[in-house]
Parts: C-alpha cells; structure tokens; sequence
C-alpha cells in the first residue's frame, strides 16, 4: 500500500510504524475471511481491510476523526485472527492500537460514552473497586429491564453468581517450590480476574510449586493496562505497564527469575508487547528485558514437561542401558485416576492463538493428563468477550458469544476449558456446562483438589 506521510509526520515513533505496517497490506483480502465482525456484519468497512483504509486516511491527512470512521475502529475486537491470516505479516495490532490512541486525543465522544469508558477504566483494573461493582450488579439485576442502555444492561448481565471471597494467594509473598527448586517465576496475578474468580491463580500456584515452580507474587505489580490500552487511554495503560516493569525487574535483579508467567492470554499478549510499547521511553530496556521472559502459563508447563522427559530419559539410561523411561514421569508423574477421559472442550482465546501463537501447548498438556480433548467448528473465531468489547458493543458480542457457545455444546463436552477470563465469563453466561481454566484441570489431574465448578455441576 502507498503511503504520503511527510517527513514531519514520520519524526514520530507511532506514525512512522503506522506507515510500516501500512505499506505491508496488499490489498488481499485474505483477512475478511477470517474477521469475525466482518462475518457477522457483512461491510467491508468492519473488515481489517477497511478499517486499514480508514485509520490510513485519518492519520495521513491528520484530520479530526469522523463518527464513521469511529464506529468502524471501536467495532474492532482486537482478536488478531486478521494478523495469524495474513500472508505479508501486516502488524494490524499496532496500527489500530496507535489509531485507538489518536482518536483518544482528537475525537470527543458523545457524553455517555465518555461516562461508560470513565467507568470502565476507573473500576475494571482495581480488583476491589470490580469487587464492588460486581456485588452492585448483582443487587441491580432485577431492575435490568429498566436500563435504558444495552451497555449497562451488558454490565448488570457480567456479574458472576457467586462472587468468590479475596483470595490471600494473591497478596505479595513467596510460595517455596515442593522438592528440588527447577525455576524461580513470578506470577501477574492481574485485576479483574482477581475478583471474577480466584480459584484460577489458587491452581496456578498449587500446579508451579508441585512441578518444582518457587511462585513470587511481586509487591507493585497488579493490572497490565490492557483494558485502558485498547481503549486508547495510552497514559493510564503506561502507567500500569510501568509499575508492573518496575517490580518484576526489581525481582529479576534481586533473587532472579526465570519467567514471568501469566495465566491470562489478553494479559499476557499485552505484556509480551511491552518492549515495543516503551520502544522510546526511559523504560525502555526494562521493558524489553520482561516481554522477554514472559510466558503464558501453559509455555512454562510444556518447557516443565520437555525438561521432565528429558530427565527421565537420562535417569533410565543411567540406570540400565539401552532402555527409556515412558514419557510422563519426573515432575508431571503418570495421570490421575479420577477425570480421566473426562471430555474436554477446549476453547482457544484468540490472544493466546492469534496475539501469542500458542495453539498447541494447552491441547497437549490436557491429553498429556489424561483427558480427551474436541475442538469446536471454527476455533479460529472470536467468542466476543475480547475485554470490554461485550459491554461497549454487546449487540454483536452477543451474536458472537451464542455462535460460539453452539459449536462449543455440538461437540458433547462434560467441561469447557480455556485460558483467559474474559472467554471464560463470556462462554459461561451462556451454557450450563461448566467452564474452567485449563491450569484448574492440570492442577486436578495431578493432585490438586477438582475444580469448584465440576464440584457444583455433580
């Protein structure tokens, strides 16, 4: 694609990646096959292709942007399945995360969606404000049909049944590796998640410190700033982006640490981006050095198992030679009995298949466990919850949630597992089978107590 960018314009960092990725696009259209507001929408403008048009001729004429040009951008998920599509490796993430940004700056936005965007940013991120609010929404339920705005009727239909209690597991401290110490990691314990359900970081630590994990909750860190970075609130993300830098590299230059590990995709794809979004600041290196090292939590599993299996390998062939040990002994240990063939669905969250390209750690590590594990028709495909997107947009987040929730139930699962939150609370609000984490069912299959949610489904 041809762009006319001045050499003024170019002088800045995010204008000047705008017109790198923008002249990568060739114009294919391979993405709007793969786009889900495309597939539900049918406009060529709520394609990445189209959008890619719209966010060129904004920043290049460097005009004050107009409220199609605003509809069109906000309707985007970010799901990124335009970016694992596309055959010239056209980087749409930063663009519209940069396209977001601008229009933050330039564009005013009718008083309501001001006001909803002030909320969101002001609660969603603070674990005890969201705490809150989730118990407001509860009370304010039954009075949903009176809201006037399908926004807030969304916000009143995302709180859980249960609100679970604080976990102290998520307070700053060390939890000692069970046996020999293998690794020393930090885990994000994150915001939101944090009050939706705690019994997610409980697996996590209970899983890292049976495998030989010495777990670091680092004081300072909290939210990674990707709800208000996708809102093109670029301030407050980096500052929350900064405290996180700041205590993990505190961590990382006192007793060390292997890996940061995250057990939220969308976090987690935010947070690998850290190097890139610090690029110019004084963070810079920081930075760099903890997109480095971060991991989702089921790459630091399949490394534990690689480096088990080589263990085991050796151990045998000290032993006796000419023969190996099985495959699934050292730290992982052979199955557990119970849950075994249970059958899984497993949904992949589009930051962990698109933004991170993670596709098959999570699938074999279950059937490593024990489980049989189905993949729903069209995987690739948003589920709509994409952050805030099911309470800014909930029209099309909700035709996105029940297509995905259909394909999900044809395959007969007993449990639906996933790897990031906001799928989990998306996917959940529509269907009685029960929905967990995968680090939850690898915590069971290898010793840890079965998940509340099998418990309550019998």
């Amino acid at each position: 694609m041809q762009t006319t960018f001045t050499d003024a314009q170019l002088k800045d960092p995010d204008t000047a990646c705008s017109n790198e990725v923008l002249r990568a696009c060739v114009h294919c259209g391979f993405c709007t096959a793969t786009c889900p507001t495309y597939q539900v929408l049918g406009d060529e403008l709520d394609s990445p292709r189209g959008r890619i048009y719209l966010i060129k001729d904004m920043l290049e004429n460097e005009r004050v942007p107009d409220d199609k040009t605003v509809k069109h951008i906000d309707r985007c998920l970010s799901c990124l399945a335009c970016m694992t599509t596309c055959p010239s490796g056209v980087h749409y993430m930063h663009l519209v995360d940069h396209a977001r940004d601008y229009i933050e700056d330039n564009y005013r936005r009718p008083w309501r969606d001001r006001a909803l965007r002030w909320v969101l940013a002001r609660i969603l991120p603070y674990p005890g404000r969201f705490r809150l609010a989730l118990l407001g929404a509860k009370a304010g339920r039954p009075f949903k049909r009176l809201m006037p705005d399908a926004r807030l009727r969304a916000m009143l239909d995302m709180a859980p049944r249960t609100i679970p209690p604080v976990s102290a597991n998520d307070d700053p401290q060390t939890f000692p590796a069970e046996g020999r110490r293998r690794k020393r990691v930090a885990l994000m314990t994150g915001c939101a998640q944090k009050a939706l359900d705690t019994d997610i970081n409980d697996a996590t630590i209970r899983l890292l410190t049976r495998l030989g994990c010495e777990v670091v909750v680092a004081e300072g860190a909290g939210c990674c700033g990707a709800l208000t970075h996708h809102m093109g609130k670029t301030g407050e993300s980096h500052g929350s982006a900064a405290r996180n830098i700041r205590a993990w590299t505190r961590e990382m230059d006192g007793d060390g640490l292997d890996a940061i590990v995250i057990n939220t995709s969308g976090c987690g794809t935010t947070v690998k981006d850290y190097g890139h979004m610090f690029r110019t600041e004084a963070l810079a290196d920081d930075a760099a050095r903890v997109s480095g090292i971060a991991m989702d939590v089921s790459e630091l599993l399949a490394t534990l198992m690689k480096e088990a299996d080589a263990e085991a390998q050796d151990t045998a062939r000290e032993g006796i030679a000419g023969t190996d040990a099985a495959p699934g002994h050292g730290v992982f240990g052979p199955p557990r009995a119970e849950g075994r063939g249970m059958r899984v669905a497993y949904h992949a969250a589009c930051s962990l298949q698109h933004g991170q390209k993670i596709k098959s750690h999570p699938k074999d590590l279950l059937k490593r466990a024990g489980f049989e594990v189905v993949e729903p028709a069209d995987s690739h495909l948003c589920c709509g919850s994409a952050g805030t997107y099911n309470l800014m947009q909930p029209e099309i987040s909700a035709q996105l949630k029940e297509r995905k929730v259909r394909t999900l139930e044809a395959r007969e699962p007993q449990v639906i597992a996933a790897g990031n939150i906001g799928c989990m609370m998306q996917i959940g609000g529509g269907t009685e089978i029960p929905v967990v984490h995968t680090v939850e069912l690898l915590d069971w299959a290898t010793g840890g107590p079965k998940p509340p949610k099998l418990v309550e489904a019998g």
